[in-house]
């Protein structure tokens, strides 16, 4: 068996975790050291680097790359995890904000801010992630920690639902961006849709799926070689993609 030393840009669907996803594309490249750099959720699809061989090395500085998500979430609900995954409660809004407003909210999160992750999540908290620990009325404390948002674009708002797109840093919780946007504007916040568009140099519109891959002549098709890898990061290192025009 070849060893393949290099990176995929693959398209994670909606419905299974990361995890997988990579034994998924195990089966059809028969590479068993291999990774993926930043998780996406079951309920979130998207760009999801996995890294092969030697490649695995580059996971870290794959981490630190900027990521752009385009989102959907509603104003008028909320839910354990902020998520559609989890059963949604409806909140009282005195007033629902006029677009204006809601996009004022949404640009001062843009810099480097506090942020909590979800209570519904894999950070850990004594050894064991946060959504292992987290009980019904007895919720987990967690402490917020930095996180850079470079920018966060509105593509439309026709209340209770918003529609918006985001490029942020390592270890920015989309979820908690509508968590926080909803207690600003004094209504709720629960994230229907998230895809991942780009990863650094990795944008969707080339990215892989498992049918694609099955249908390759090869890896030398989808595989992105180590080096070529290393200079595409170098390339880019700097670079944080422009928002939507318009923005």
């Amino acid at each position: 068996m070849v060893t393949l030393d290099g990176i995929i840009n693959f398209n994670k669907s909606v419905g299974i975790t990361s995890a997988k996803a990579l034994y998924k594309v195990r089966s059809i490249t028969q590479q068993r050291k291999s990774g993926h750099a930043g998780t996406l959720d079951p309920g979130a699809s998207g760009v999801l680097v996995l890294c092969l061989g030697k490649a695995t090395k580059l996971v870290e500085s794959m981490m630190n790359l900027p990521k752009v998500y385009r989102a959907t979430a509603r104003l008028d609900v909320t839910s354990e995890s902020h998520d559609s995954d989890r059963p949604v409660t409806r909140v009282d809004v005195v007033r629902v904000p006029p677009v204006d407003i809601v996009r004022t909210a949404c640009a001062s999160f843009e810099g480097v801010i506090e942020q909590v992750p979800p209570q519904i999540s894999a950070i850990k908290v004594g050894g064991q992630p946060a959504y292992k620990r987290t009980r019904p009325g007895k919720p987990v404390r967690l402490e917020p920690r930095p996180v850079h948002v470079y920018w966060l674009h509105v593509h439309a708002f026709d209340w209770p639902s918003i529609d918006f797109e985001v490029c942020c840093g390592r270890g920015t919780y989309v979820r908690s961006l509508i968590r926080d946007l909803g207690e600003k504007l004094g209504t709720g916040g629960c994230l229907t849709s998230l895809e991942r568009r780009r990863v650094g140099p990795f944008v969707l519109d080339e990215a892989w799926t498992v049918e694609a891959l099955q249908e390759a002549s090869g890896p030398d098709e989808y595989v992105i070689e180590i080096d070529r890898a290393r200079g595409l990061l170098d390339s880019c290192a700097d670079d944080i993609p422009l928002p939507p025009s318009g923005a």
